[in-house]
């Protein structure tokens, strides 16, 4: 069975879908371990919850963030993880790590890319009034959500929702996105 690592920064919704369809055997790999880059993340306590061996490591440790991410690097490499998924990483990897794992890191987005890429796309896309938006999940390459889309989803935004029905509607497809495209994908690697 394949290895997944799943990198979170924070609450880690998508981070409990995965754990659930993995144990459920819907995912297609076993979540070997959760990396987190904050101390505080609720996303923690969700491992502890599940089982997962959790690894903080603050950058802040580090002079410089490819030393910050050799260490990252070496413990993947340790854990023989086939797969990275990003579920709220809040953090941009440079090309060292990109290069050690190309093709083997997945990010999903909170908005149809390319449209909203960034960091607040939800509240982008709410604030620009269109009338969708949407979840992407896609492959991470050296720039900021634009690597090959693996699947994608419209969420239609009514005149009636606030912020919080979108992001709520948002969450919802994610939750089940996620795991289905990481399914797929993980089928694809040798």
């Amino acid at each position: 069975m394949k290895s997944l690592a799943v990198f979170c920064s924070g609450v880690g919704s998508n981070f409990e879908a995965l754990c659930e369809a993995a144990e459920k055997n819907k995912l297609g790999a076993r979540i070997t371990v959760m990396v987190s880059d904050d101390p505080g993340a609720f996303a923690l306590k969700r491992a502890a919850k599940h089982g997962i061996p959790a690894v903080v490591l603050s950058p802040k440790l580090f002079k410089t963030r490819e030393d910050y991410e050799k260490v990252v690097v070496q413990l993947l490499k340790s854990q023989k993880v086939d797969l990275v998924a990003l579920a709220g990483f809040m953090r941009i990897f440079s090309s060292y790590f990109i290069r050690a794992f190309r093709g083997r890191i997945v990010n999903i987005h909170p908005s149809y890319l390319p449209a909203f890429k960034g960091a607040h796309a939800i509240r982008d896309a709410f604030e620009a009034g269109v009338k969708e938006t949407g979840v992407t999940v896609h492959l991470v390459n050296e720039k900021v959500d634009s690597g090959k889309i693996l699947d994608q989803e419209k969420v239609k935004i009514s005149p009636r929702d606030t912020l919080a029905d979108l992001e709520k509607r948002i969450h919802a497809v994610e939750h089940k996105l996620y795991p289905k495209t990481l399914r797929s994908y993980l089928k694809q690697l040798k």
